[in-house]
């Protein structure tokens, strides 16, 4: 499936910063939510601009009875901050629609998400099947996923190091690729690095494509998914209804699923 692109909208200043396009996407995702609505609340930096904009909202009364459900603990912590009403995704009857930004968004509207490490709770938010609509600065346009960084895979930590070599294996024919174990700067602030921890208590197993990603993704992700110890990747192939677009031009175009 492909994409239908509505007209484009123009922002007043044609020199908008990443920034500032990423603040103008989520407001227009914004403008999708309605009173009473059960809203799946994404993570990044993009989506916190559709946060700070649904508490303003909210603590206006132009929106009344929206609740939000968090794909991250820093979600929960910023929604908390901005007045926004919360439950856990057992207590949500129905999600009507879920904003998040992408790390990347291929013609058909396929997504790499989770670098930032939220991979698995976004997925089983923003899959429940609602409208998804995700909110990138077109820099997140690609011809193909992988093309611009990691695509992520969260493993749990027991045997990760085995889990990862059968994750190399799995693309040991693929010409510069290559994966590791993400590491962060230690907590205890001496120069060393240590293991990422996903706020499932899991690791994240970053993948590098040479040239990005060629092949049926489908296949590709049902063979990750049978690598024991795989818990999800990042992926997300199929779920996005609609993706705003904020262009250096100053226009915002909306991409919706075929």
């Amino acid at each position: 499936m492909g994409s239908a692109a509505s007209p484009p909208r123009t922002l007043e200043s044609p020199k908008a910063t990443q920034e500032e396009l990423k603040r103008v996407a989520a407001h227009r995702a914004v403008e999708m939510v309605e009173s009473g609505m059960t809203l799946g609340l994404g993570t990044g930096s993009t989506a916190a601009h559709a946060l700070d904009r649904l508490g303003d909202l909210l603590r206006g009364g132009a929106l009344r009875g929206v609740a939000g459900v968090p794909t991250s603990l820093k979600t929960e912590a910023h929604a908390a901050r901005v007045g926004i009403p919360m439950l856990a995704l057992a207590d949500a009857a129905e999600i009507h629609l879920c904003i998040d930004g992408a790390d990347e968004v291929d013609p058909e509207l396929n997504l790499v998400k989770g670098r930032g490490g939220s991979l698995l709770r976004e997925k089983m938010i923003e899959g429940t099947g609602g409208r998804f609509v995700v909110i990138v600065d077109e820099s997140k346009l690609v011809p193909r996923l992988g093309c611009t960084g990691a695509v992520p895979v969260e493993v749990v930590p027991f045997g990760s190091a085995y889990t990862l070599g059968l994750i190399r294996k799995l693309f040991d024919k693929l010409p510069g690729f290559h994966a590791r174990l993400r590491t962060v700067k230690s907590k205890a602030g001496d120069q060393q690095e240590e293991l990422f921890v996903t706020d499932n208590g899991n690791y994240i197993v970053e993948m590098f494509f040479h040239d990005g990603i060629h092949g049926d993704l489908s296949d590709i992700s049902d063979r990750l998914l049978r690598i024991t110890g795989v818990v999800e990747h990042g992926m997300f192939l199929g779920l996005a209804t609609s993706v705003i677009v904020a262009k250096k031009d100053g226009s915002v175009e909306v991409l919706n699923k075929k």
